[in-house]
């Protein structure tokens, strides 16, 4: 020890082990949508070996599936809904599992999407919506990917903002992603909401038109995060800090260019992960949107990757704005401890460190302001009162 002590090679030696991953191959859930770009591209330009990873990528059929893989050890970590990992750590839409978000993998990128036979009678926005199901004399059923999950809290939010009680005036269910436009084309549901390509890909087949996207319902709302359980996390904290600085250099060169954007969609289109044409993808990567009624516009809040960092850093105030969701539509029996169990759940220490490896700027808080579709802000400041506060909802 003295002698190690005393010599700078020795200590430089030791230094370098202790922050070397105590797990080199990392496998990693994911499904086949476009905000898992970052994953991909971090393994595709070997950014994970400039860490001393290796990621391998497994292709997942459903966010359940996932869920269940990250609780059996069987996934390591995962790209993942936020709202997902939140609901485990409560115990709710799945045993209860103590999480950990490593870090938002996007922002933006998702859309509501409605049927083309709601769009021919009139109805291919919020408020002509809910007109049309006021004087419908039928139920309306709209899908999301998973119970507590990012798209089934935007859908219902956005829906209530236009009156529309998601849980008395419809029936919301749930379908796995790539099953969305198959079923919107049987005539299953009117709607749904889930992340690309799946929105645009309704309109190219005639099945659907975009109501609104999910950076119109919350500019700039946090997508999947890089999630794992809390014993992987405290067990392999190197492997984490790694895996974060790769996916953060990935995240950068994504969004240092147009070019770069449009090499990312053609390796996303590859069989061994999304397997969908590149032109399908292209078009929403690069921020141009068209609703299928000939409305066409570049979106303000688009699908971002990096942003200056801005789209990693794991907010306390974004994970904090699922469980006020959760609470508000019933999932939460009881009022959680917002802030503890965010503090818990976001790893902000290993984020930090990995940031500080790649050069990536930290916000000054943990916590951030927004103003959503309805015109409420959400800043973290008083979760029970913003749970509470909201005309339609479903407290116990």
């Amino acid at each position: 020890m003295t002698e190690q002590a005393g010599n700078p090679v020795a200590s430089s030696v030791h230094v370098m082990r202790s922050l070397h991953p105590e797990k080199q191959t990392i496998r990693i859930g994911y499904l086949p949508l476009t905000d898992c770009a970052s994953l991909v591209m971090a393994a595709k330009l070997g950014l994970d070996e400039k860490y001393g990873i290796k990621i391998e990528l497994s292709r997942e059929m459903s966010w359940a599936g996932v869920r269940d893989k990250l609780n059996s050890g069987e996934l390591d970590a995962a790209h993942v809904l936020y709202g997902l990992v939140y609901g485990v750590q409560m115990g709710i839409g799945g045993q209860q599992h103590d999480m950990a978000v490593l870090m938002n993998l996007n922002h933006s990128g998702q859309a509501v999407t409605l049927s083309a036979a709601l769009a021919r009678e009139g109805a291919h926005d919020g408020a002509l919506l809910a007109r049309h199901m006021r004087a419908a004399a039928r139920p309306f059923a709209f899908a999301h990917t998973f119970p507590t999950g990012n798209h089934a809290m935007l859908l219902q939010y956005w829906l209530a903002a236009h009156g529309i009680d998601p849980l008395r005036d419809a029936r919301v269910m749930t379908v796995p992603p790539s099953q969305m436009v198959a079923a919107l084309r049987a005539g299953q549901m009117d709607g749904f909401c889930a992340g690309e390509p799946w929105g645009y890909k309704a309109i190219v087949d005639g099945v659907g038109v975009t109501a609104t996207t999910s950076g119109a319902i919350w500019p700039d709302h946090p997508g999947k995060v890089l999630g794992t359980s809390a014993a992987f996390a405290q067990q392999h904290p190197n492997s984490c800090r790694a895996l974060i600085a790769a996916v953060l250099e990935a995240g950068r060169w994504i969004d240092a260019s147009d070019s770069n954007r449009l090499a990312m969609a053609a390796t996303l289109a590859e069989p061994a992960y999304l397997h969908t044409p590149q032109e399908t993808l292209a078009p929403r990567i690069l921020g141009h949107y068209q609703d299928g009624l000939g409305k066409t516009w570049d979106e303000a809040h688009g699908l971002r990757f990096y942003g200056d960092g801005a789209v990693n850093f794991p907010y306390l105030s974004d994970g904090m704005w699922f469980m006020t969701q959760h609470r508000r539509w019933g999932l939460l029996r009881d009022e959680p401890d917002y802030v503890a169990v965010a503090r818990q759940v976001n790893r902000i220490d290993l984020y930090r460190q990995a940031a500080e490896m790649t050069a990536t700027p930290l916000p000054k808080a943990p916590m951030r302001s927004s103003t959503l579709c309805d015109g409420v802000v959400w800043d973290g400041s008083a979760p029970e009162a913003y749970a509470a506060s909201f005309a339609i909802g479903h407290f116990f």
